[in-house]
């Protein structure tokens, strides 16, 4: 039985992650912090498996990671963990960069010194490629990140390659394009929305708060992209790959989505900060623009492509933006009426 270590094991991807593992016969073991205040039991209870095993570690802190891969017989170290909200990164720069860029160090230099035999996998962002100037991304696009976040993860994937070509390591970067579920944060603005018109249907909000509403994303379904990180980590070769559905939507068409379920039909009017959204069939007031939740610098639009995961993995997304939205708010439906 394989055994595979993921930090971040409580978010999104880490949850996923760890059922497909599982799934697929490995023994996961999910690195949290001391001071998580995650449910850990609910969490455990949820992935339902004895194959599965929570240890207290710190990416920030590289005794406690070798101390880890000691103990264990570590075959592939998935890293997950960030900071991962870009928002959040412009006002708390310093703890975003701390996590995101020398945790991983952390993590290659506990591979490195312990067992260099461990596979790596660095989950990578598209924020890397920030205020890009093409029209789709790939793994030769080059990088201009527009916030600390987007920064940070430009160091890790950079490091994460270095050390595969100075130490001939298996360390590898999936450049993930944003990818969304139902456990997904609701301070993200796919959860926010899909969370908010639940509360909206239910009767305990009036209306959503948002800022950007013409940025444009390639967005996919977390489901889907677990399951191309264990077909990086398990080719012959380390490499680096787009993981990304190659389709852009913006977030007004996401609302749109989003309100359709909840038999809302959306129509707008006004620009810019003043623009509005509201229900065709009301006439009431559902979406204002907020400038608070404008970035300091603003990322207008990323698409992927991801044809060479397509071509050496044999991956593609199976899940449509469209079904991406009535999964959440579905889910959010039952969670809040």
């Amino acid at each position: 039985m394989k055994t595979a270590l993921v930090t971040g094991v409580t978010g999104q991807d880490g949850y996923y992650l760890s059922q497909l593992l599982i799934e697929k016969g490995y023994r996961v073991i999910g690195l949290i912090r001391r001071n998580s205040r995650y449910d850990i039991q609910n969490f455990v209870a949820d992935i339902g498996n004895n194959n599965f095993t929570i240890e207290i570690g710190d990416l920030t802190d590289l005794s406690s990671i070798i101390n880890i891969l000691k103990k264990y017989d570590i075959s592939e170290f998935y890293n997950l963990a960030a900071q991962s909200h870009v928002g959040i990164s412009f006002t708390n720069p310093i703890s975003s960069t701390d996590i995101n860029a020398m945790g991983v160090v952390n993590c290659l230099e506990a591979i490195r010194i312990v067992n260099e035999d461990i596979k790596f996998y660095q989950a990578s962002s598209s924020e890397l490629y920030g205020d890009t100037e093409e029209e789709f991304q790939n793994e030769q696009t080059p990088f201009r990140p527009r916030s600390p976040y987007g920064c940070s993860k430009l160091f890790s994937f950079a490091i994460t390659k270095n050390y595969r070509e100075a130490y001939d390591m298996f360390a590898s970067n999936g450049i993930l394009f944003n990818h969304e579920s139902p456990r997904r944060s609701i301070n993200f603005v796919t959860r926010k929305v899909t969370s908010t018109f639940a509360k909206i249907n239910a009767g305990t909000l009036d209306r959503l708060e948002i800022g950007n509403l013409n940025a444009k994303r390639d967005w996919g379904y977390a489901k889907d992209y677990v399951e191309m990180m264990w077909r990086i980590l398990n080719h012959n070769t380390p490499d680096d790959f787009v993981i990304a559905t190659g389709e852009v939507y913006t977030v007004k068409h996401m609302i749109e989505l989003a309100a359709k379920y909840f038999d809302y039909e959306i129509e707008w009017d006004g620009e810019g900060v003043d623009e509005i959204g509201f229900d065709s069939k009301t006439n009431k007031k559902l979406v204002v623009v907020n400038p608070d939740y404008f970035r300091p610098a603003e990322v207008e639009y990323l698409r992927g492509d991801f044809s060479k995961a397509k071509k050496i993995l044999n991956w593609e997304p199976t899940t449509s933006f469209k079904q991406l939205i009535e999964i959440m708010c579905d889910h959010d439906k039952k969670l809040f009426s």
